[in-house]
């Protein structure tokens, strides 16, 4: 059965390369993969890195974008780029955090003090060293480039302002024992559980809360499931990942490899014009639809998380004071 498997997936990514790459190289139809939707920031960016590959090749490079997972969900997807199926997608960090244990990092909370932060770190030669250390271990995923997911901050039931507030609340976190200790940490239950599931459990009680960024807040109807406080905690600022298959890299040639370096982070500074005012945009429409934006004091957030850091930062400890000196 096994065998049979290995000789499916050889030859789905024969026919996908040579649907890819004709033999003289020319007419490279790059297939893009985003488990968000269409008009997403990170679908739009990626997009517009298309039309910019289209134009400085004459159209002998074009990318072909497949949003809203219609080709299947994160894990799927990344199987699908490394034998070179898909091309090109944008991934979380935890698919790539067992072969790059570094870029876990970004996992932490608080790791950031702020969007503007996170954004130098990945700009500069920190987030080069993580997507070089992404394209060097063995996941087959060359790193092009980093996307903005935002600052993550909590939605509840009832108003929070300070860790005592969270106390015997129940708050839906990413399935990870590192983020269910955080909510832990910070005086709430943290609770894994699936995205789908978190309407239903808001609307019946099984949890009290969440957390995510104003764009998925929103989009998810969650403020409509008694939901009406969104505290500014921001303890979870983790960037997503653009990568390309190597199969399709090793075929380019140099100077294509380097046009599509250039793009991608060309589309790494677009993506985050475009998520900006998808923040602004949602946050307002969240306002009118009667969500409280409820300022906090991040320190005293930050400081009950220490912990949290001190475990699952162990590794990482000279990184972290890295990023941290980062200005």
């Amino acid at each position: 059965m096994t065998f049979r498997r290995t000789l499916l997936a050889a030859a789905v990514a024969a026919v996908a390369l040579s649907a890819a790459f004709s033999a003289n190289a020319q007419n490279i139809v790059l297939k893009a993969s985003d488990t968000h939707p269409a008009g997403y920031p990170t679908v739009v960016a990626v997009e517009n890195m298309g039309k910019k590959l289209d134009a400085a090749t004459n159209g002998r490079i074009t990318v072909k974008m497949f949003p809203g997972a219609v080709l299947g969900e994160e894990k799927a997807v990344v199987e699908q780029v490394q034998i070179g199926a898909i091309q090109i997608a944008r991934i979380s960090l935890g698919v790539v955090g067992p072969v790059a244990p570094d870029v876990n990092v970004f996992n932490m909370p608080f790791v950031f003090r702020d969007i503007a932060h996170m954004r130098a770190v990945i700009d500069g030669p920190i987030g080069v060293e993580l997507l070089d250390k992404v394209t060097n271990s063995p996941a087959r995923l060359v790193a092009l480039g980093w996307m903005d997911g935002g600052a993550r901050s909590l939605y509840t039931k009832k108003m929070v302002k300070t860790p005592a507030d969270l106390k015997g609340v129940k708050v839906r976190m990413m399935g990870n024992p590192l983020f269910v200790d955080t909510m832990n940490a910070m005086g709430g239950n943290g609770i894994a559980m699936g995205y789908g599931e978190v309407f239903g459990a808001l609307q019946t009680g099984v949890i009290d809360g969440a957390e995510n960024n104003p764009p998925s807040f929103f989009t998810s109807n969650h403020y409509n499931a008694g939901t009406k406080y969104y505290a500014q905690t921001n303890h979870l600022i983790i960037p997503e990942i653009l990568v390309m298959s190597k199969v399709t890299w090793d075929k380019l040639s140099d100077a294509d490899k380097a046009l599509v370096k250039r793009l991608s982070r060309e589309a790494q500074m677009d993506q985050r014009v475009l998520w900006d005012k998808s923040v602004a945009d949602y946050s307002a429409k969240l306002k009118a639809a009667g969500i409280e934006f409820v300022p906090v004091d991040q320190k005293l957030f930050y400081d009950a998380t220490a912990p949290v850091r001190a475990k699952y930062g162990a590794d990482y400890a000279d990184l972290m004071n890295r990023i941290d000196a980062t200005k």
